[in-house]
């Protein structure tokens, strides 16, 4: 069973090349599902095909679906939605609005991925391709299990807390709620727990950021897989999209275009090392229906089966010191330490190797604090930052 999950900045391919792998997929005996969780799905247009929340097969192998949380939302939700609806409403609160804030933060974002999990656990598929939301809501969406186990965890003490007998009188019949209340929390937090392990799992889900060579997409790519590293999920390749090619073209404006995609594709092969790194061409025709995405597939993959994992291994790892500091640690084999430079500027950091150079963007957890140094060990750099207090100091100190 393979989960691979295309993400990237909107507009930059995610969604043909996710029908791409698919289609090339299914084409290789591989009963496969593509699915979209974005909100503004684009993948029937892509296969140029009707789609529904249910899966449908459109070719031999091939499903596709596009996740409706509206339609699925009661399926997981229905004994919390009802009891918090009934709750809250009251003098002032018409049902309307009433059932609208009973919907939890979050929700959609769970109901789409635990469609991902039924779908690993059930093995219905062999291949399960998920045409992702752009980068910020996807990276949402997967942190969406630790975020809702940490709230489920709190919501599940509250009956046996000490803070009960205080908080009572004033919440009224809210926190004296049925026992199905705090069941149905339970019973999503197991099936949360169980999802977070699934895609962590480097053997079943891979993630593959798509972008083009441009500056502030490839910026947002790089963070994406800085956030995949902080929630341990495993990255591997990368997808550069809408390559143009040579051409007799000499004019001034295709010069200039193709002079910028080489400089970012250079530094997107230096940035992104060691991952494996793909590279889609730009045509000038749509990438619609199932010629189109079948050319795609072998420009781009050539005859290596696209749903291989690509890379085994850690692209980066951010390791919690334990006393509120942090070791951002990146595999650099074969590289003496009288090689290595670092320099941190706001949220980026700029490492340097001989004459190669590395620009990260540093996620949010790190961007804040001063680095404390780095060192080499076992093939990996790490990278120490401070704890925020210790950073405070030192920018406070005259």
């Amino acid at each position: 069973m393979r989960i691979i999950l295309y993400l990237g900045k909107g507009g930059v391919g995610k969604t043909t090349v996710a029908a791409a792998t698919a289609l090339r997929s299914a084409q290789l005996g591989y009963k496969t599902l593509v699915a979209s969780t974005d909100i503004a799905h684009s993948l029937a247009d892509s296969l140029d095909i009707p789609l529904t929340a249910v899966p449908t097969q459109i070719a031999e192998n091939l499903w596709a679906q596009e996740i409706s949380v509206v339609a699925d939302i009661h399926n997981y939700w229905g004994t919390i939605q009802s009891f918090v609806s009934s709750t809250i409403s009251g003098p002032g609160i018409n049902n309307v609005v009433a059932d609208e804030l009973s919907a939890f933060p979050g929700m959609d974002e769970i109901v789409s991925l635990l469609h991902i999990n039924r779908q690993a656990k059930e093995r219905e598929f062999d291949r399960v391709i998920i045409d992702a939301a752009p980068t910020g809501e996807t990276i949402r969406l997967l942190t969406m299990p630790d975020t809702f186990r940490w709230y489920a965890g709190h919501i599940s003490k509250l009956e046996s807390a000490v803070m009960m007998r205080v908080l009572k009188p004033f919440a009224g019949k809210l926190l004296q709620g049925p026992s199905e209340l705090l069941e149905a929390i339970s019973n999503l937090d197991a099936a949360t727990a169980d999802l977070r392990k699934t895609l962590s799992d480097p053997t079943v889900s891979s993630y593959r950021v798509v972008l083009q060579p441009e500056k502030m997409v490839m910026r947002e790519a790089e963070r994406a897989v800085s956030y995949l590293g902080l929630f341990n999920y495993p990255v591997d390749s990368v997808i550069i999209n809408r390559i143009l090619p040579e051409s007799v073209d000499n004019s001034e404006f295709y010069r200039q275009r193709r002079a910028i995609q080489t400089k970012y594709i250079e530094m997107i092969e230096n940035n992104f090392r060691p991952l494996p790194i793909w590279y889609a061409p730009y045509y000038s025709h749509e990438v619609v229906g199932f010629e189109a995405l079948a050319q795609l597939a072998a420009d781009c993959f050539g005859g290596s089966d696209p749903g291989e994992i690509f890379y085994r291994g850690i692209v980066q790892e951010i390791v919690d010191s334990g006393d509120g500091g942090y070791t951002l640690r990146l595999p650099i084999p074969f590289i003496g330490k009288d090689d290595v430079r670092l320099r941190k500027r706001g949220d980026e950091l700029f490492i340097t190797i001989g004459n190669f150079k590395r620009e990260m963007i540093l996620p949010a957890v790190l961007a804040k604090r001063r680095a404390g140094g780095g060192r080499l060990r076992d093939g990996f750099l790490e990278i120490t930052f401070l704890p925020e207090v210790e950073t405070i100091k030192e920018e406070t100190t005259p």
